[in-house]
């Protein structure tokens, strides 16, 4: 079977153009199937077989998401597998994970979202940290689809930047004045740059011809961001994301734009920010309505029973 791994991969770069970070975490999930099914051929891989996997992985103690994050490996390998008329039908089509409680994503407040643009923003290193601040929570973009812009993928004029996304999915989407501001801001700190140049580059952009800013060196940069604002360098990409999305919703409650906003292909998907939207509701009813307040308890002590 890992001659099949080795093409599926493949395919993964070449035809599906998956990301470094997706290839490996296919490679991983799959050798672990592969060593735990006896590296029998995908031919003779059965139900009962993925069940088995499943059932070992849940033994060593592996929660239900890494389960789950396993099987549906393994369920797209063998569906490129039937595609290619390897195999006849998928074994792992019906094999479940063991039932998981449902996460709601961390956000952040507006009181503290605000404290991490507190900071005036002066050397050019700092003009492009509040520039990748800035557009990542004013537009909701993932870490990958921020490295990515080039200069050309911007229309401040109008507003809008267009990135690339998950399965190299392309969408507009509109950047706010604050956003859009503190991208000028930084573009006049560069050198003279082409639109194929990346937007945002490392050292600062001190030279011509600066490399690219890596994820990693973004996620570094927003967590001294957070630690000089507000005290914990518990700051990462997504949290800005799942604020964005969580914090317009409660403004708009426009679930349709937040899908299209966040280049979400499944509705399903961006439901999880209703769930905070209740929860920050449910709050706020228990806060201020007279009818919500639980009385403390009292003794029944000395009373009659009516």
């Amino acid at each position: 079977m890992d001659a099949d791994v080795e093409r599926f991969l493949t395919h993964l770069v070449v035809e599906r153009r998956a990301s470094e970070h997706t290839v490996a975490a296919y490679r991983r999930d799959l050798a672990r199937f592969v060593g735990d099914s006896g590296g029998i051929p995908a031919p003779r891989v059965k139900s009962h077989h993925v069940k088995e996997f499943a059932g070992t992985l849940h033994a060593r103690g592996l929660s239900p998401r890494t389960i789950a994050r396993h099987l549906s490996s393994v369920r797209s390998f063998f569906e490129y597998l039937v595609r290619h008329r390897v195999v006849g039908a998928n074994p792992a089509i019906g094999v479940r994970a063991p039932k998981q409680r449902e996460r709601l994503p961390k956000t952040m407040d507006p009181d503290q979202t605000a404290r991490l643009f507190s900071e005036p923003a002066e050397s050019s290193i700092e003009v492009r940290d509040r520039a990748m601040l800035e557009m990542l929570y004013g537009t909701g973009i993932r870490l990958a689809e921020l490295v990515d812009i080039d200069i050309r993928d911007l229309d401040l004029a109008n507003g809008f930047v267009t990135v690339t996304g998950k399965g190299n999915k392309t969408r507009v989407v509109p950047i706010g004045k604050a956003a859009s501001d503190a991208v000028e801001a930084w573009l006049a700190k560069r050198p003279e740059a082409s639109g194929r140049d990346p937007l945002f580059t490392s050292r600062g952009g001190a030279s011509r011809g600066s490399p690219r800013m890596s994820p990693r060196n973004v996620q570094l940069r927003l967590k001294k961001i957070a630690a000089r604002t507000t005290g914990s360098d518990g700051l990462y990409p997504h949290l800005l994301r799942h604020s964005f999305a969580s914090h317009l919703l409660e403004s708009s409650g426009d679930l349709r734009a937040v899908q299209e906003l966040l280049g979400h292909a499944d509705i399903s998907t961006t439901q999880v920010y209703t769930h905070l939207d209740f929860q920050h509701l449910a709050k706020v009813y228990d806060a201020a309505h007279p009818r919500a307040r639980r009385e403390p308890a009292t003794s029944n002590k000395g009373r009659s029973t009516p």
